[in-house]
């Protein structure tokens, strides 16, 4: 259930490389300039593990990045356009996360320390799947722009709380 660290791999050069192309790729598609400062914050939000407040994504970029209005900004249309996900911790913080595939991604966050954990990829397709049957249910009753947010709470068992890892999150992102 734990989204695995990211370490500076090799790999990890050419995965943040094709990251920050596909997100390109979406922001020409929208008609929509490829700015510095955006870059910037693409390039930031593929280092972080977890979905990260504005706050917190805006301190990453640290001196050389872009003032906070800049960051509310950008966030605000790589939502719009599908390359951000808001999720939301138990307090209504918003933290955002880099989505670039159209897979579900649904998360756990924890009351004891606001640690936010994605669902391992199988419960993420089956909760998908009925949300998507309720959008359908609902546009059928004749609403539009039907969308949803789905976010989970809770306390962690306390092996998790101990860092010790739950076997069930060997297959999560």
């Amino acid at each position: 259930m734990t989204s695995p660290t990211q370490t500076s791999s090799p790999q990890d050069k050419t995965d943040a490389k094709t990251a920050v192309a596909t997100a390109t790729a979406r922001l020409k598609a929208a008609h929509l300039r490829i700015t510095q400062p955006r870059l910037t914050i693409l390039a930031a939000m593929f280092r972080r593990s977890q979905p990260e407040s504005i706050e917190t994504i805006h301190e990453a970029l640290g001196k050389s990045g872009c003032d906070l209005v800049t960051v509310y900004r950008c966030m605000a249309v790589f939502e719009e356009i599908g390359i951000v996900r808001r999720t939301y911790f138990h307090n209504g913080t918003a933290l955002y996360s880099l989505r670039l595939d159209d897979a579900p991604h649904y998360h756990i966050v924890s009351k004891a320390n606001n640690s936010v954990n994605e669902l391992d990829p199988a419960t993420a397709l089956e909760l998908n799947a009925a949300l998507v049957a309720v959008e359908d249910k609902l546009r059928a009753l004749g609403f539009t722009n039907v969308s949803h947010i789905a976010e989970f709470f809770g306390t962690a068992p306390i092996a998790s709380r101990s860092g010790i890892s739950d076997p069930s999150s060997a297959n999560s992102q």
